[in-house]
């Protein structure tokens, strides 16, 4: 089958990884097609283990005029009729790119017309498709549409955070009154999804979480009841819907209040100089480290042999969020209390005081609370951080998930799950 992403490899999205790799376990024979190449230097190991064939599709720009030429001609010759009614769609919606993106809709056909060439010639290591898959709503799903339409395959996408908020319902519909199913990751989502889109216009929509590997994320070796200073660690890409300034602010109230604590902040962004800056204005160089980015494998050792976990989202004036994120999921894997803000679906992972602790977004007093209830109980962080591996053991595994996508690629969407319209 095909599956389509924006980037690969990309270092913030091993969700993506994760589950070609579970997919792949099941003997699902997939091929990945890339509208980018992500431009990153560090690629998570798990990438390596990957046996699907990717491409990294073709621009569209002057010196790939041949070869995108040769495509359209190849299909155009065996069936004109579908490869011309296409054309013609996407002539007449450029709005279906509008939004959150980075191609026009002229420019996913090109992008189209190339995997489904690529199908039709069934030159895939994995035979000839039987289905198309894409990962996020933008353009991902805008191109999964017209190979759709051009090949006669299945079709479905998976819609994230951004890639869903970002872009007008009118082209949401379109993506979804063509999809077999629509999938997401958390009811958040779902519900967003059901306000945007008539339900006559949308098909099963089924929200399967972002599972992760129990056996790789797993609690470390036992910590001190009580460390002298202990060890809190966030991950995340530095942006503003992580919320990073919220959490140093916080951790500067816990130092006024005599609390001491060391936070290790994984990641990197377009944010690192403000972060650095807001560091030195609030006097905490001694006391919060960002480490850059770094490799899942260097996340899962970070977490193993941390003392909490704390994330602190947001929702920015442009309707950015996340959904559930997935590094969440990882540190309560790894039996780590955490505390994190009611933003997206993360009150679905959640529960306040039973699994981990939860304020509102910008709440920088309510973070500083819960964080210090964690220095401070020893027996309260040994609690939460057992309730939260059993709530990962029993809603997040990554081979559950994907034997639930299995179902929705082959057309079974009847199974239990489903948040229908």
């Amino acid at each position: 089958m095909i599956y389509i992403v924006r980037s690969w490899p990309r270092l913030s999205q091993t969700f993506v990884v994760n589950e070609v790799l579970a997919l792949e376990r099941l003997g699902v024979g997939l091929s990945v097609y890339s509208l980018a190449r992500s431009g990153e230097s560090l690629v998570q190991p798990e990438v390596a283990k990957v046996r699907a064939d990717v491409v990294h599709l073709r621009g569209t720009g002057r010196r790939h005029a041949a070869a995108n030429a040769r495509d359209a001609l190849s299909l155009l010759r065996r069936h004109p009729r579908t490869y011309l009614g296409t054309a013609w769609f996407a002539l007449r919606h450029p709005g279906l790119a509008a939004g959150y993106g980075d191609c026009s809709t002229l420019a996913c056909f090109a992008h189209a017309s190339e995997v489904a060439a690529h199908v039709v010639r069934a030159q895939g290591p994995q035979g000839r498709a039987s289905h198309v898959h894409a990962h996020f709503a933008h353009d991902p799903a805008l191109v999964g549409l017209l190979v759709a339409r051009l090949t006669g395959l299945g079709f479905t996408f998976t819609a994230h955070a951004r890639d869903l908020y970002q872009i007008p319902p009118s082209s949401l519909a379109t993506r979804a009154r063509a999809a077999r199913a629509v999938v997401t990751c958390c009811e958040a989502n779902a519900r967003h999804i059901r306000h945007s889109v008539a339900a006559s216009d949308l098909p099963p929509l089924l929200v399967v979480h972002h599972g992760v590997e129990l056996d790789r994320f797993r609690a470390g070796p036992p910590r001190p009841p009580a460390p002298e200073v202990p060890t809190v660690v966030s991950v995340g890409r530095l942006v503003e819907k992580k919320g990073f300034e919220d959490l140093l602010r916080a951790i500067a109230l816990l130092g006024h209040r005599g609390v001491r604590l060391c936070l290790r902040l994984y990641g990197d962004g377009p944010l690192r100089a403000r972060l650095l800056e807001l560091r030195e204005s609030l006097g905490l160089a001694g006391v919060v480290t960002l480490m850059g980015a770094r490799t899942s494998d260097e996340v899962a050792a970070a977490l193993a042999a941390a003392d909490a976990f704390v994330l602190t989202p947001r929702v920015t004036d442009d309707g950015d969020r996340d959904g559930i994120p997935n590094v969440l999921v990882e540190a309560m894997a790894c039996g780590l209390p955490v505390v994190t803000t009611a933003v997206g679906g993360i009150p679905e992972l959640v529960t306040d005081g039973a699994n981990g602790l939860l304020v509102g977004a910008k709440d920088v007093a309510g973070v500083a609370d819960s964080l210090e209830r964690l220095v401070v109980e020893p027996s309260l962080r040994a609690r939460l951080g057992c309730a939260a591996r059993i709530t990962v053991e029993e809603s997040y595994d990554v081979d559950e998930a994907a034997l639930r996508l299995r179902e929705v690629f082959a057309g079974d969407v009847g199974w239990q799950g489903e948040a229908g319209p």
